[in-house]
């Protein structure tokens, strides 16, 4: 049986096998080398969901471990796609003749169990680690300690000069722990900010990094499951055991001494103590003149924690073009192989299979590659397929890949990011997350076309994930990305099925 993500294959053909995308127009057809039309819609040989099943069944299986960076997970997961890419006929995708790129990443992991000690008019409050607090640090240090450091409410922590937006203004903040909102202050005017769509102003990366840049010694999120678009069980998790950076030529010194979450009922007791209310804090940070509030409140933390040092690696594997104008331009496709390994045990099983995240995205790369091998004649550009580390610890691999690319970025046209395929069943929509954000969706616009099929917005584009998968550090480079979705219009299924 055919699969429907085919026409994630078809639609970016308009770059590798014409001369389009860079100023030249492009179409479902062009002339192959020897001049013959080329219909782009028949070209993808028949990927067959047995040929993916395969590839998912062993990614996915409890031998790799969950596929954790650092892991023999790694070691089999790197094992299985170099000799699958080099058994279909990709060459090295390193110019050092290397099927990897090597990504150097630091493990931290808090050893103790932390407390935030607040202390307030009425007293001190504990804050408990994985029930109302989760903090870590992305400064190497052993003990990373902050000790009565004043609390001081900064809003939604967004600095936006395009929308007059300063939630700083002019208050020092050196040295003290500021206490943010999640997510982009939600305004009527539907022309500040994204609307209901997140901008990066309303990640959680992005306001540690600003808290960081203002000199802050902590930073605090206040959770909420409707801005953050993940319950609280996702932050506990997802920062409980050991966290992975990028190695760090100055060792995390340039950020905070603590990055938190603390739960929302929690907030609500602590801005009780400030006398200030959390709903009118709420209000208050919906102004464009707001200005930090001093909270009446010091607090206190440390955090204990041991690191090791990993070689992760990067997959990637090349198709040359053809065309002696165009062949060293790339089109990039892109999928993370890591997952999160090992974690709490659920009915007696710890490993985190990842199946669909991304195992299943892995397996397309693998079946676009060896589609693109059965036309390589017809290349004009080049193609590159990476399998990324650490996607799941920040996109990690993808930025290492963007600030240390193998390739230029200028002569990068496209990046087409999968991420989780469609396991549900046939859909006559498709989602393009970020729609509107590169000139790529017009491609797939036609392509779409010939399966009857019409392209969609993200129905959920206030949970931000443009910003939570590896085609945003490409994106943020200025390299057109493309990351499409399921849809959720399923064939033979009620309108809300999909939902």
């Amino acid at each position: 049986m055919k699969t429907r993500f085919n026409v994630a294959l078809c639609a970016l053909s308009a770059f590798v096998f014409c001369a389009c995308g860079s100023g030249e127009s492009g179409g479902n057809a062009a002339k192959s080398r020897t001049g013959a039309a080329l219909d782009f819609t028949k070209l993808a040989p028949n990927i067959s969901e047995a040929a993916l099943e395969k590839h998912i069944r062993y990614l996915a299986s409890d031998e790799l471990e969950g596929r954790a960076p650092g892991s023999r997970g790694e070691e089999l997961t790197l094992a299985y796609l170099t000799e699958a890419y080099s058994g279909m006929g990709l060459r090295p995708g390193n110019p050092n003749g290397m099927y990897v790129q090597e990504v150097p990443l630091i493990g931290t992991t808090v050893v103790n169990q932390p407390t935030l000690e607040l202390k307030t008019k009425s007293g001190t409050k504990k804050l408990t680690y994985l029930d109302e607090f989760m903090g870590w640090t992305l400064r190497q240090e052993e003990e990373s300690t902050i000790e009565d450091a004043e609390l001081v409410f900064v809003g939604y922590g967004t600095v936006a000069p395009e929308y007059g937006w300063d939630d700083y203004k002019d208050v020092d903040v050196t040295g003290k722990v500021i206490v943010m909102l999640v997510g982009d202050p939600p305004l009527p005017d539907t022309t500040m900010f994204g609307g209901k769509a997140m901008t990066y102003y309303g990640r959680w990366t992005y306001k540690f990094e600003i808290a960081a840049k203002k000199g802050a010694a902590g930073a605090i999120i206040i959770h909420n499951t409707a801005a953050a678009g993940y319950p609280w069980g996702v932050v506990s998790n997802s920062w409980s055991g050991e966290q992975f950076d990028v190695v760090r030529a100055d060792e995390g010194r340039d950020r905070c001494y603590l990055e938190s979450w603390i739960t929302e009922p929690a907030a609500i007791v602590v801005f009780e103590e400030a006398g200030l209310g959390l709903t009118v804090a709420y209000k208050r940070a919906l102004s464009r003149t707001f200005r930090p509030i001093p909270m009446g409140i010091t607090a206190s933390t440390t955090l204990r924690n041991e690191f090791r040092k990993i070689r992760s690696y990067n997959v990637v594997a090349r198709i040359e073009g053809n065309d002696p104008q165009y062949k060293d331009e790339y089109v990039i496709y892109t999928a993370h192989w890591d997952h999160l390994g090992r974690g709490n045990s659920v009915d007696g099983d710890d490993i985190y299979n990842g199946a669909l995240d991304n195992a299943s995205g892995v397996a397309a790369t693998l079946e676009i590659a060896r589609a693109f091998v059965a036309y390589k004649s017809h290349l004009k550009r080049s193609i590159l397929i990476i399998n990324t580390t650490a996607e799941e610890s920040g996109l990690l691999g993808a930025y290492h890949y963007a600030e240390q690319p193998l390739y230029p970025l200028a002569k990068t046209v496209a990046v087409i990011n999968i991420d989780g395929l469609n396991v549900w069943g046939g859909t006559s929509d498709m989602v393009v997350v970020g729609f509107g954000n590169s000139d790529l969706d017009r491609y797939l616009e036609k392509a779409i076309v010939s399966q009857e099929r019409y392209l969609r917005p993200d129905a959920e584009p206030e949970k931000g994930y443009y910003y939570r998968s590896d085609h945003f550090p490409f994106a943020k480079k200025g390299v057109p990305a493309l990351y499409a979705d399921s849809g959720i219009e399923y064939v033979g299924r009620p309108s809300d099925w999909g939902m």
